[in-house]
């Protein structure tokens, strides 16, 4: 019987060491949770913060310029400034986002006013926005030959969550009459804290379906990347052939058509392209690249317009993309919830938070058994023998 006994206080000492363990794996999970919901409008507390972000109205009357009205003023500016790519963020409260290489060779991110063509100011190399995506996705580990352990360490996550998700509704019979079960109060921080898990796990039963099943598949994009196997069938677009390139009279490239002209090539080519980034041709065989958001929010279209002969000779639309593109380039968007501008974004993180608050709840309820098991355990440890006597031999 004391051998059972000293076997069965090994076992529950064990456990309680397994316990205390676990909590690190808690609070990496609270800080993901955290930085995702932080992630989602970083690019909003951004544009809060900095005012060189946001897409200020000269006056009322002002109209928004077009690409190449954008590009003269900014040539008109800095004659030697080299302009490679343009962006609109989702929001026409964000300045255009202006990638260019300067006279010295050095390359930055500018905020471009839509309504005047003014630089208003450089994106820092590091802000918070690249900050809190970097911390949540890959924990800052670099990127040095493939994806970065800090990815597989993150995206692993998907799979328990999924896991939790699943055993959550089978352990919570009948969990839909728990949408309206209020959280009790003046019963104890434990009751509190078992009730408002419940209803946020309830609520969140879509969310953490959604965030667990494209954190999983970021997983499988980094097995599959560091594998080198693909599965898009984007084309490659050729370059254009010498010979295909107009010559003035002095033998060089005859002018291209302007930005303007390239997007009304590329909208009527795609119907219902809404254009909202371009790549100037790099040299004199580039295309421009006309992308952009269609009737589905969740994928981009893109059209490789021929500056000389305004042929559209490439693109990539959404009736090109296989099944299970339709399903793995909709993961990233899902995720993030940056497909339907400020809404969407506004619910997901409305939903992050409600994650964090259940696995913060969570932990305190696992670490505050924790600690209950681990006192009665050091209060048995200490108990004193009972004494021998001679009536105890009698």
């Amino acid at each position: 019987m004391a051998r059972q006994s000293r076997k069965k206080s090994n076992s529950k000492l064990w456990f309680l060491v397994h316990s205390w363990l676990a909590l690190p794996i808690w609070f990496f999970v609270l800080i993901v949770c955290f930085t995702g919901m932080l992630a989602v409008v970083s690019q909003e507390i951004v544009w809060l913060a900095n005012a060189d972000v946001r897409a200020s109205k000269p006056d009322d009357d002002s109209q928004r310029l077009s690409y190449q009205q954008v590009l003269d003023a900014m040539h008109k500016a800095e004659p030697d400034l080299a302009v490679r790519f343009f962006s609109q963020p989702d929001g026409s409260h964000f300045a255009l986002q202006a990638s260019v290489t300067r006279a010295d060779g050095t390359n930055a991110l500018l905020y471009v006013n839509p309504y005047s063509g003014a630089i208003q100011g450089q994106r820092p190399d590091f802000d918070f926005e690249a900050f809190t995506r970097a911390l949540h996705g890959w924990w800052l580990v670099p990127f040095s030959n493939g994806y970065s352990w800090g990815w597989y360490l993150v995206s692993l996550l998907g799979l328990p969550m999924l896991a939790s998700l699943v055993t959550g509704l089978v352990v919570y019979k009948k969990f839909w009459r728990g949408f309206f079960k209020p959280v009790r109060t003046g019963h104890g921080r434990r009751i509190f804290w078992g009730d408002l898990h419940r209803l946020a796990g309830v609520w969140s039963i879509w969310f953490i379906a959604v965030i667990s099943i494209t954190g999983t598949w970021f997983l499988i994009q980094a097995i599959l990347g560091d594998n080198h196997v693909t599965i898009s069938s984007e084309p490659v677009t050729p370059v254009i052939a010498r010979q295909q390139v107009p010559q003035t009279p002095d033998g060089s490239p005859a002018p291209r058509i302007d930005l303007d002209e390239a997007a009304r090539i590329a909208t009527q080519a795609v119907p219902g392209l809404d254009v909202s980034f371009i790549s100037l041709p790099a040299t004199a065989y580039s295309h421009y690249s006309m992308g952009g958001r269609g009737w589905y929010p969740l994928m981009f279209q893109t059209a490789e317009v021929n500056p000389y002969t305004r042929n559209v000779d490439a693109q990539f639309l959404l009736g090109d993309r296989s099944a299970l593109e339709f399903v793995t380039e909709s993961m990233r968007p899902l995720h993030t919830g940056d497909f339907g501008g400020l809404a969407i974004k506004l619910i997901w993180f409305f939903f992050g938070l409600v994650l964090t608050l259940m696995v913060f709840s969570g932990l305190l309820i696992w670490t505050k058994r924790t600690a209950q098991a681990t006192r009665a355990a050091l209060k048995r440890g200490e108990r004193p023998a009972r004494p021998i006597t001679l009536e105890a031999h009698s």
